[in-house]
């Protein structure tokens, strides 16, 4: 074992026998490159990346490789699920040296961590235009050497090339409704009307661009549902979808959502359960409630880990082979199914011999009709049960925090929206991981967590997220614990990572170590960035509390953001979700009466019921006024009732849920 088996990280671990002298980041590692004076060879990489394991077996675990790289390099390995700080400094260095990046990513830096050349995957043989590893290793090394000056010039100014890129001075001018206008006509222009989603192969799950797109559907816009559904149901239906086991494949290889990269990551099943369910909400579409339970029920079966938590990913590789687990032959289901049973499996999902896959077949809705849906069932039931007995796919069983508070926010909705109580109980189980499994004593939230170990303090995005996923929950159950400890942390979050000078959001703490760049996160890559979900947390609480300084707080990240909002819309929807909530009239609902009181389940059911996203609700039982939207809101002759109301002024209010129902859908339809 080298350093790495110290660590607990999956993705670190995976090293840790390799004949690398690997390091961990950290002060006795760059002590050795100052003292050595050689260059720091970083490797950053996440334990689900297929070129990672490729790479590691070509080259870390080749003895003769890894003599090199302990000769020339102080040799570091990073999870960049675990440090995204250190991943996004260097990810956009490599990216201003070469034009790409991905992962595994390989970065050269000086002793003082300062980046001078890097690239992603390199091969043991020179091929397809990359270098051999090792020749790689040398001349960098040679040229650290004998162009020293030089080296450390190029590094310096790259350096400032980052720190300016976080320095935007905030632009509030054009933050209007017609932003968001012509950020749907932009997005539009990358759309694939045959296929869905944007852009060609591969493709990725574009989750924030949906939920933007839905809302824009809400403001009379028709192409935008169109867009969303479109993209929606091509994924439902294509082997970028398990159909049997539930959830998503990390993106498709292709344009048709056919052949994914086989890897499942629980950001984007949390948010795509999210997107579905709000389509769902608002087309009423089966299909959609379908995905949305089976993604969630994949994640409590599969990803469920002691305490409550939940697990980073499963790997794309079973037993070194990229989607063994989930293909089928005619072969293999003859040997399982009866003969109505397989007619059904291979009509519905397009099994045949020779396959879609390497000779055998990724299952994928080829919209057939006629098939008993209820023969169908029993087949798929089977066929997951034989599944299950097959080798499995590597588990990062890790919990990442910021992760685990998109899966929270999407259990409580669902929950709620569906009466699924299951959900809601996972939910609550989850955001008591978070607070006590997840934090420190002193109530700061922590980064990972692994077998009764959290590590790393969080970043922006962690408590952004938890502080999200906990509105939810209090809107799901009415309880105000969820809603004061999501403003605690919101508030902690202003606290630690406010920009005061240019406005938005710092990636990582005031008091985290100090690094080459502060950075600022803001678009979506492909989970909400920090300052996106910041932005839309800090909203929901200006409404509640009728704190204006929140809003303004979220004002600020639009105004940094402009330059990104007007020219890229595809890589901040989550960002544009949060303007139109900020763009939108107020309207609040208090809901006060106990809350297991069926009168009060019942208004806040139909509260919930309806897709409206700039809607906040808050609930009391008639004796708290530490809310400023239940203030003087009391029972209504003596039962539960519920007050629509906008900035605060409220209707009268009511008991009955069908007059809430009515009354919130005469709300006023806005359009562009």
């Amino acid at each position: 074992m080298n350093r790495l088996g110290a660590e607990t990280s999956p993705y670190l671990l995976q090293h840790a026998t390799n004949p690398v002298d690997w390091h961990a980041w950290g002060d006795e590692a760059l002590a050795e490159a100052r003292a050595r004076d050689v260059p720091i060879m970083l490797s950053i990489g996440y334990s689900a990346c297929h070129w990672c394991h490729v790479m590691e077996h070509e080259s870390f675990a080749d003895p003769a490789t890894a003599a090199v790289m302990n000769e020339l390099f102080v040799n570091i390995k990073v999870d960049r699920e675990e440090r995204p700080d250190l991943d996004g400094i260097y990810m956009d260095a490599v990216v201003a040296l070469t034009g790409q990046g991905g992962w595994p990513m390989t970065v050269f830096l000086t002793p003082e961590r300062e980046p001078f050349y890097g690239g992603t995957y390199f091969p043991p043989e020179a091929r397809m235009g990359m270098p051999a590893f090792t020749d790689l290793l040398k001349a960098v090394s040679d040229a650290y050497k004998d162009r020293h000056g030089e080296v450390k010039e190029q590094a310096a100014r790259l350096v400032e090339a980052l720190k300016g890129a976080s320095a935007v001075a905030p632009d509030t001018e054009g933050i209007s409704e017609g932003l968001l206008s012509t950020s749907v006509a932009g997005i539009a222009n990358q759309f694939d009307h045959l296929h869905g989603g944007f852009g060609e192969a591969p493709k990725f799950p574009p989750a924030p661009s949906i939920e933007f797109l839905l809302r824009m559907h809400g403001r009379g816009n028709p192409l935008a549902l169109e867009m969303a559904i479109t993209t929606l149901d091509r994924m439902a239906a294509g082997g970028i979808y398990d159909h049997l086991g539930g959830g998503f494949h990390r993106y498709s290889v292709d344009r048709v959502w056919l052949v994914p990269h086989f890897e499942k990551m629980l950001y984007d099943n949390a948010l795509l359960a999210s997107a579905y369910l709000h389509a769902w909400q608002i087309t009423g579409t089966p299909r959609y409630r379908e995905v949305v339970e089976e993604t969630l029920d994949y994640l409590l079966r599969r990803m469920l880990l002691p305490g409550g938590g939940i697990a980073s990913a499963e790997d794309a590789d079973t037993d070194g082979h990229e989607g063994v687990t989930y293909v089928w032959t005619p072969q293999q289901l003859r040997a399982l199914l009866s003969a109505e049973e397989v007619d059904a499996i291979e009509t519905f999902y397009g099994v045949e011999a020779g396959g879609n896959f390497e000779g055998a077949s990724i299952l994928q809705d080829v919209g057939a009709e006629g098939v008993d849906p209820t023969t169908l069932a029993t087949a798929r039931e089977k066929l997951l049960l034989a599944r299950d007995q097959r080798p499995q796919p590597f588990r990062d069983d890790k919990a990442v925090v910021a992760w685990n508070g998109l899966a929270l926010a999407a259990l409580a909705e669902a929950g709620a929206r569906l009466q699924r109580p299951d959900y809601i109980e996972a939910a609550r189980n989850l955001a008591e991981f978070l607070s006590s499994e997840a934090s420190t004593p002193e109530g700061r939230l922590l980064r990972t967590w692994r077998d009764g170990t959290a590590k790393v303090p969080a970043y922006l995005e962690d408590y952004a997220s938890v502080a999200h996923g906990l509105l939810e929950l209090y809107s799901a159950t009415g309880e105000g614990s969820y809603l004061n400890e999501a403003r605690r942390l919101a508030d902690l979050a202003v606290e630690l990572f406010a920009d005061e000078e240019h406005g938005a959001f710092f990636f990582t703490a005031r008091d985290s170590e100090d690094l080459i760049v502060r950075k600022k996160e803001l678009d979506d890559h492909p989970t909400p960035s920090g300052n996106s979900m910041m932005a839309s947390v800090l909203l929901r609480l200006s409404r509640i509390y009728g704190d204006a300084e929140l809003e303004a707080r979220s004002v600020g990240v639009f105004g940094v953001a402009h330059r990104l909002l007007e020219e890229a819309p595809s890589a901040v929807g989550y960002l544009l979700a949060a303007l139109d909530f900020h763009l939108s009239p107020s309207q609040e609902i208090a809901i006060v009466g106990p809350p297991d009181h069926e009168t009060t389940i019942a208004l806040r059911r139909v509260a919930l019921d309806r897709f409206s996203p700039n809607t906040v609700l808050a609930f009391g039982d008639g004796s708290d006024d530490s809310v400023p939207l239940l203030a003087g809101k009391g029972l209504l002759d003596g039962a539960p009732a519920a007050y629509v109301c906008q900035n605060f002024a409220c209707h009268a209010p009511t008991s009955d849920a069908e007059g809430l129902a009515e009354a919130l859908a005469a709300g006023p339809i806005r359009e562009l």
